[in-house]
């Protein structure tokens, strides 16, 4: 099952993701919203379970996982 939802992007993230679509690398703008949502969930849920087995702060420890799973995306 699929819901439709309307969102508004910026101007350049919309060139570049018909950029993608044009290079074939993506079949629609739909399949690489998708894509790159579920990427930034799995990101997201990395994280979450690397600071319950860090239980506390560790500086070290964040810039290893900022450095594996990449930058949040804005």
């Amino acid at each position: 099952m699929t819901t439709q939802i309307a969102v508004r992007l910026p101007d350049d993230l919309v060139v570049a993701l018909d950029e993608v679509v044009a290079r074939g690398a993506a079949t629609d703008r739909a399949d690489m919203v998708i894509r790159a949502l579920r990427r930034e969930l799995r990101r997201q849920r990395a994280i979450t379970d690397l600071d319950r087995i860090n239980g506390d702060d560790d500086a070290e420890l964040d810039a290893w996982i900022s450095h594996v799973v990449g930058p949040a995306v804005d």
